[in-house]
């Protein structure tokens, strides 16, 4: 891989990490700027957020969208920007380079007749179900418009990007979350108390053409040399099949609606994955984390507090990781609260709970000198550490 110095070490503790055996220090995302962005970093804005996690800084003028629609569909433009950030940016730790082709969180609604807007920082899916009387099956229609314009731009931004860096899955989504996309979240709320068994059958039709469409992406994206895939903006790589599932409408429900609507579905497409982590997004999806541990195909535990919430590694949030590594999955865990300093010291106090085997710390880029210290300290006081927290027997 062009930027990616160490892709073979870090393939092998990714898999360590998905198995909750990693050796040395826990896995990390860390992505630093080169000196030579270092000080427009600090003086200007950067034309905008990097899909995959970082700023561009110092982009050509040829390489900025006018519109929406050219950031999001232009596959010159989305390769070219990428490249950019990678030209300009160094993949230290568990990071690598993968570039994101996506439509938005739940992009599956489109390809099953909803809308997308597209916006300067951000996507939505218009809801095009007014009622459900009539409304035939969900089936899988490969000439869709937006499900082949997807198809089109990520074959050739895939072919553009070469063996340089991945190109990911896209956020397909899944279960309730698509439902409602494609319905409206109010009206999905009466649907549920309503008429049950019509939601029931949606969303077991929604789980039975999830792999009609991933298989197609996986198909287009997969490295051929190690059958690996990365998915999206989590920045996780697998050999086979990887993805991220969730159910963020979950928090509207509750817990014995998500066993019946939701449970199934998930342990059924956890399993035809090869590795999977679960995105569990808001104080209020906190409740079915029991049941979401009762799926083993889940291999570990993404936790999200909400928009502009704090990080993951505050203490109030360790009864999630407690839980998470006693059913035996791995956590994943995103740093940004206060400064450089407080990232080191709130990810130290993880380390020392939780040991080095089960654990990815996501980091936000840095400047080169951060990296290198970071890195430094991680590789002597991180290094195969068991952790005080002890599962009760």
């Amino acid at each position: 891989m062009r930027y990616k110095e160490n892709w073979e070490e870090t393939k092998e503790k990714w898999r360590r990490y998905w198995k909750h055996e990693n050796t040395g220090r826990p896995l990390m995302c860390v992505i630093a700027r080169k000196p030579e962005i270092e000080e427009a970093a600090q003086t200007k804005e950067a034309a905008d957020v990097c899909r995959s996690e970082g700023r561009y800084y110092c982009l050509p003028e040829e390489l900025n969208c006018k519109t929406p629609e050219e950031k999001y569909l232009n596959a010159e433009k989305i390769v070219g920007r990428y490249r950019h950030f990678c030209e300009t940016h160094e993949f230290l730790g568990e990071s690598f380079p993968n570039m994101n082709v996506d439509f938005g969180p739940g992009s599956m609604a489109a390809y099953l007749g909803s809308d997308i807007v597209f916006n300067d920082d951000t996507i939505w899916f218009e809801p095009c179900i007014d009622d459900w009387e009539g409304q035939p099956p969900f089936a899988f229609r490969e000439d869709n418009p937006w499900f082949k314009r997807h198809m089109e731009l990520t074959k050739e931004c895939a072919a553009l990007a070469g063996d340089d860096f991945y190109v990911c899955i896209p956020d397909l989504m899944e279960n309730l979350d698509v439902i409602a996309a494609l319905r409206g979240p109010m009206p999905m709320i009466y649907d549920l108390i309503e008429e049950p068994e019509e939601i029931e059958a949606r969303v077991k039709q929604i789980g039975d053409l999830y792999f009609e469409y991933y298989d197609r992406f996986y198909e287009l994206v997969r490295n051929q040399k190690d059958q690996g895939s990365a998915y999206m903006v989590f920045q996780i790589w697998g050999e086979g099949k990887t993805a991220k599932l969730q159910c963020d409408f979950g928090a509207m429900i509750s817990p014995d609606h998500f066993r019946k609507f939701v449970l199934d579905s998930l342990k059924e497409q956890a399993s035809k994955l090869d590795q999977v982590v679960y995105h569990l997004d808001g104080p209020d999806n906190i409740k079915h984390l029991d049941a979401i541990l009762e799926v083993d195909g889940i291999d570990a535990i993404q936790w999200t507090s909400g928009d502009a919430g704090p990080d993951g590694t505050l203490e109030k949030w360790d009864e999630i990781y407690d839980k998470a590594i006693a059913a035996g999955k791995s956590i994943w865990v995103k740093v940004y609260t206060g400064e450089f300093e407080d990232w080191l010291n709130n990810a130290d106090r993880l380390v020392k709970r939780y040991g080095s085997h089960s654990l990815f710390l996501h980091f936000p880029e840095m400047s080169k000198e951060q990296a290198e210290y970071l890195l430094d300290y991680a590789e002597k006081n991180w290094r195969d550490i068991e952790g005080t927290f002890k599962i009760k027997e």
